[in-house]
């Protein structure tokens, strides 16, 4: 079995939800014989934060490195960044290091493909939403992306920081949510990218109708069919 390295603490709620998806989908492949085999860097998002406020992308994009380096050095066969927003650096990640950066945009992207799907979702942190980082590899791939207006953008972003990284589901924001995905559907999604590796504490397939995609648990598994080759 492979090992799995994760750059976690992007926030730490998520970074748990990475552990326990691994390691469940493992024992249910090999008949609760085996567990993943996982490495674990978890930052302190504190310092994340400070970088992006002070527009230092040098310096997160230093920490996101070493991070990885260290992960590879430990024995991790594979790396992946617990994050949506930080991969916006992911490239920049890759080329520093010998083993494969599991890419978050890439397996969500296959995910869609396989639904046939040609314009979906978007929803994440502001900087996930304004950039063009996650779009742009969505257009590439023939996917178009909807975003939320600004007041809706801003709102998604603050129950992000103020709630979800607290694992803190408000019924209030919940049912926001909910009518801000049903806009886009109304505009033209054919899915939704929970594209925030804590929307999917609130959000589930189950609240909606059409197509929804847990970039948390894409990934996660993407990892697994990896450690698992």
């Amino acid at each position: 079995m492979k090992t799995i390295g994760l750059i976690g603490g992007i926030s730490w709620q998520s970074t748990q939800d990475y552990y326990r998806i691994i390691n469940e989908s493992i024992a249910q492949r090999t008949d609760n014989r085996h567990a993943g085999r996982i490495l674990i860097d978890s930052l302190d998002f504190g310092e994340i934060g400070g970088f992006l406020r002070a527009q230092d992308l040098d310096g997160l994009a230093s920490t996101l490195l070493a991070s990885a380096k260290k992960l590879e050095t430990a024995g991790a066969d594979m790396v992946l960044i617990c994050a949506n927003t930080m991969h916006f650096l992911a490239d920049r990640v890759q080329q520093g290091i010998g083993i494969p950066l599991v890419h978050i945009i890439d397996e969500t992207i296959r995910k869609i493909r396989e639904k046939g799907l040609t314009c979906v979702g978007l929803l994440g942190t502001r900087y996930t939403m304004e950039k063009d980082f996650y779009k742009d590899r969505l257009r590439q791939n023939g996917i178009a992306a909807l975003v939320p207006g600004g007041e809706d953008m801003a709102f998604i972003d603050q129950v992000i920081f103020r709630e979800l990284f607290r694992h803190y589901v408000n019924p209030e924001s919940k049912s926001r949510m909910l009518q801000i995905i049903d806009s886009l559907a109304v505009s033209g999604a054919q899915g939704i990218i929970l594209g925030c590796t804590e929307i999917p504490i609130m959000i589930r397939q189950e609240d909606c109708k059409f197509p929804v995609f847990d970039t948390t648990e894409i990934h996660a598994m993407a990892a697994v069919e990896r450690a698992l080759d």
